[in-house]
């Protein structure tokens, strides 16, 4: 931005003038063959198929400007799109974008959104193509996500088969972690805090486990035992997976339960938006993969050590 747009605000900009700021200097990936500008986008297909996802980011819903930066908050709305793509063993290509806020927001805010957002989906060679702008009374962020699936299938949450292993990709509990953190108030822990913030969903993960045989797969995204339940009612199979396999999830968050007197076992279980990713398999997990459990004949459930959890499985909407 120029100097004198540093005090600018949307509504002091207006719309396309707004946009123009969003989109200046930004590259698109080649198979991006008309980015923004026009009425859509036109992203190639290579495949012949496209993966399509969608999610919403509310402020004091799903992130707080008290907290995030909004380069923060705009990593986190491609992440967790990105995510549901990888979790059907594709990979993102091109992202579209609306954003609602308030029209005294300034506009190096939207920019610094902007610049987040480009960040992330940099890191998965994937375009922003386009979107809307609106006046809003608070922030709303809409992402909808194209990906490729590389000539695979996809892989679905009903495939799992009794005598499959149950594997994860990525790291539980920490964006649990981290809201609790940020909750009381601590500012030690500064990494888990972080993790709240951004993500980190394992990026190619989604395509290693397609192209090694994965049965059923999806993201953490509501939280482990929540979404396993997902698998086990699609597939019709009981999962069960082990304490011992999470220890490496509990170790690394013991000090920060400890301080404010509560159970990591629980945020690993039940804490969402780690973005993991956790997938069946036939045989052996491939490299990247940390084995948690097996699947066995219904009635379909989750259990953790034979049993039920008795504490919360999960994040709900509603």
């Amino acid at each position: 931005m120029t100097a004198e747009d540093a005090d600018a605000t949307l509504s002091g900009l207006g719309e396309f003038a707004v946009i123009d700021r969003l989109v200046a200097g930004r590259r698109q990936p080649s198979f991006v063959t008309l980015g923004p500008g026009d009425d859509a986008a036109v992203v190639a297909a290579a495949d012949g198929r496209t993966v399509v996802c969608t999610d919403m980011l509310i402020e004091n819903r799903h992130f707080r400007l008290d907290w995030s930066t909004p380069h923060d908050v705009g990593r986190k709305a491609i992440a967790q799109n990105a995510a549901d793509i990888e979790a059907m063993g594709g990979r993102s290509t091109a992202f579209v974008v609306s954003f609602g806020a308030p029209g005294d927001t300034a506009t190096a805010r939207a920019v610094e959104l902007a610049d987040g957002m480009w960040h992330e989906a940099d890191l998965l060679g994937a375009g922003i193509v386009g979107g809307d702008t609106v006046q809003a009374p608070q922030w709303v962020i809409s992402v909808a996500a194209l990906g490729d699936l590389g000539g695979r299938d996809p892989v679905r949450r009903g495939g799992a088969r009794p005598g499959d292993l149950v594997a994860v990709a990525g790291e539980l509990g920490r964006s649990e972690a981290g809201y609790r953190l940020w909750d009381r108030g601590i500012r030690d822990f500064d990494e888990l805090r972080k993790r709240h913030l951004v993500p980190q969903p394992p990026y190619g993960q989604g395509a290693v486990a397609a192209s090694a045989g994965a049965t059923a797969m999806t993201d953490v995204s509501d939280g482990l035992l929540a979404d396993l339940g997902h698998i086990a009612t699609a597939s019709g199979v009981h999962i069960d997976i082990t304490r011992d396999a999470l220890a490496p999830d509990v170790d690394t968050l013991t000090a920060a339960a400890a301080e404010i007197r509560a159970d990591p076992l629980q945020w690993v279980l039940g804490g969402g938006e780690d973005h993991a990713l956790v997938a069946t398999f036939p045989a052996t997990a491939p490299p990247g993969w940390r084995v948690l459990g097996s699947v066995a004949a219904g009635p379909a459930r989750v259990t953790v050590d034979g049993d039920t959890w008795q504490g919360n499985t999960g994040w709900q909407s509603f």
